[in-house]
């Protein structure tokens, strides 16, 4: 059996640990049943679970046994990590309708033949407790003092704190509880922000059943200033590729920051440690090479091989050029989009959701941000005809964003 627990080292993927000597021997010496939850909160996973994901997928090469904790009870609720205000509340069906997409999403990356990893809904057993009974049972062991200095609820205090999520961290820790005692589950991961919950299973299961159990977060997906990725101007970056294309998905790898692409490749990829130590050497253009790897073998893991030589031939192309790209993201427009035989830019933009707002498609014309055709345009007014789209018609956003309009 590999050690992983070196592998998240090399890769500077842990952030804390409840007994990091005790983690790291028990990854050595036990076959390890583990968890990591995910609430539904859409009906596709996006870059910050893959993160998660690659974290089950290693532990499974390592030889451990992942359970993947789908939400059917706490996305009832909402966790308050992290949000400045109470998350939008879901019907049970939206819920059970987006497990099934993340299952779905899921199993590409995590076997589940053999019972090697499970698939679980903590709504199993929470959605028909007896209120009463689970706060006698449980809620007897969590200090509100304890409880209101945690860092997911201390942030909310100021903008309001609903009774609703100050039970999130019975539950999540319920489940740890639950799964430690039916399945053996010793350990539980998540990304930073659910530190407090963590440390509430791990306590609520030695003061039940005097077992040790175990946790440890993972550096959260920020980049080089600090922020979360996998956000774009057009919003999240899905895995599901009817939400963003295999291209975009290439595309918003290729373009992440010198400053980050070193850290991508450790904390998202597979490739061998040895081969990012050499490209961690390169310095200014040479690191395209690494943002095109670290681009390549994201779109080939998320969606497959061919899409991600798809996207590397048409990232390719437009490097080389402004010409176009069989690939490229498109939009199609019709008779019904042009108005007096025209269609102006500020339209184009605002329908291939380059921009958010008309505001925002005058701003970047006005300040050189937009090329039709090659040609830079800088007139807020610019209007195009029928015949400007007979051939490919391709607008480049920035120096890096390209999109192509076709007539129908």
């Amino acid at each position: 059996m590999s050690n992983v627990y070196n592998e998240f080292v090399e890769r500077d993927l842990i952030a804390q640990a409840t007994d990091e000597e005790a983690i790291a021997k028990l990854l050595e010496t036990e076959q390890v049943t583990f968890y990591i939850g995910f609430d539904p909160t859409a009906d596709s996973l996006h870059v910050g679970h893959f993160l998660q994901m690659m974290i089950m997928a290693r532990m499974q090469r390592a030889g451990h046994r992942p359970i993947a904790l789908f939400g059917g009870g706490t996305g009832m609720i909402g966790d308050p990590s992290g949000k400045s205000d109470m998350r939008k509340l879901l019907t049970k069906e939206i819920i059970d309708h987006n497990i099934g997409c993340f299952k779905k999403q899921m199993s590409k990356f995590i076997d589940t033949s053999d019972g090697k990893a499970l698939f679980l809904n903590n709504g199993d057993w929470l959605l028909d407790l007896n209120y009463i009974e689970f706060i006698r049972e449980i809620g007897v062991h969590f200090s509100v003092n304890r409880m209101l200095g945690a860092e997911c609820y201390k942030k909310r205090l100021e903008t309001g704190l609903t009774f609703l999520e100050f039970n999130y961290m019975l539950m999540q820790s319920y489940d740890f509880y639950k799964l430690n005692q039916d399945y053996g589950c010793k350990l539980e991961f998540g990304g930073d922000d659910q530190w407090s919950n963590i440390l509430g299973g791990v306590d609520l299961i030695r003061r039940k059943s005097g077992k040790e159990a175990y946790g440890m977060t993972f550096r959260l997906l920020t980049n080089s200033e600090g922020n979360k990725m996998g956000k774009t101007e057009r919003g999240a970056v899905w895995l599901d590729p009817e939400k963003t294309s295999p291209y975009d998905f290439f595309q918003y790898w290729r373009n992440v920051g010198d400053a980050d692409v070193i850290k991508c490749l450790k904390m998202l990829t597979f490739l061998p440690i040895e081969k990012i130590n050499e490209y961690a050497k390169l310095e200014g253009a040479a690191l395209n090479e690494a943002k095109e790897t670290l681009a390549y073998e994201l779109t080939r893991l998320v969606h497959n091989q061919a899409e991600a030589d798809k996207a590397l031939d048409a990232a390719r192309a437009l490097f080389a050029s402004d010409g176009d790209a069989e690939h490229m993201p498109t939009t199609e427009l019709s008779p019904e989009d042009f108005t007096d035989g025209a269609i102006t830019l500020i339209d184009m933009l605002v329908k291939a959701k380059l921009c958010s707002s008309k505001g925002e498609a005058r701003r970047l014309i006005t300040q050189n941000g937009v090329a039709f055709k090659g040609d830079t345009v800088a007139d807020i007014a610019a209007s195009f005809t029928p015949a400007d789209f007979v051939d490919d018609a391709i607008i480049r956003k920035g120096k890096k964003v390209f999109h192509r309009f076709i007539l129908i």
